[in-house]
């Protein structure tokens, strides 16, 4: 009996827990931003892990880096960066754009080439830009 109790008593807490009003109002939401510059070698060795950079401006003091977009199709890459916004009205554009480095690890697989495409915004007419890199294997 008194096991019951003590179980009772622990989901009792758990649902008050799980069910307490702790949003403290802040919304946000993700963004790609444009690639600026990537660092990439002329090749690759097959079987190798190389590091790879990539730099952006960050548009105002209310973006961070959250990550990459990455997908694979055959041995093409496409690649974005992600943005976390902290959606604020104070949010300020910044006069000296901040250029952010951010990397991430890539193995060289059985490919004998690999196209990078790297997310560049839109154009005029919505259409999505990419910067275009081969990398051949050897």
């Amino acid at each position: 009996m008194r096991r019951i109790k003590i179980v009772f008593i622990f989901f009792l807490v758990t649902i008050f827990i799980g069910c307490s009003n702790d949003d403290d109002g802040t919304r946000f939401f993700y963004e790609l931003v444009s690639v600026h510059e990537v660092t990439l070698p002329d090749q690759f060795n097959r079987g190798e892990t190389y590091t790879i950079s990539v730099s952006y401006y960050r548009p105002t003091d209310c973006h961070s880096f959250s990550g990459f977009d990455y997908n694979r199709l055959g041995n093409e890459r496409t690649v974005s960066i992600v943005n976390l916004v902290i959606d604020e009205y104070n949010c300020k554009e910044l006069e000296e754009k901040d250029l952010i480095e951010a990397s991430f690890d890539f193995f060289v697989g059985q490919e004998d080439s690999y196209v990078f495409r790297f997310w560049q915004g839109r154009n005029e007419n919505g259409d999505n830009q990419f910067l275009i890199i081969e990398v051949p294997v050897l």
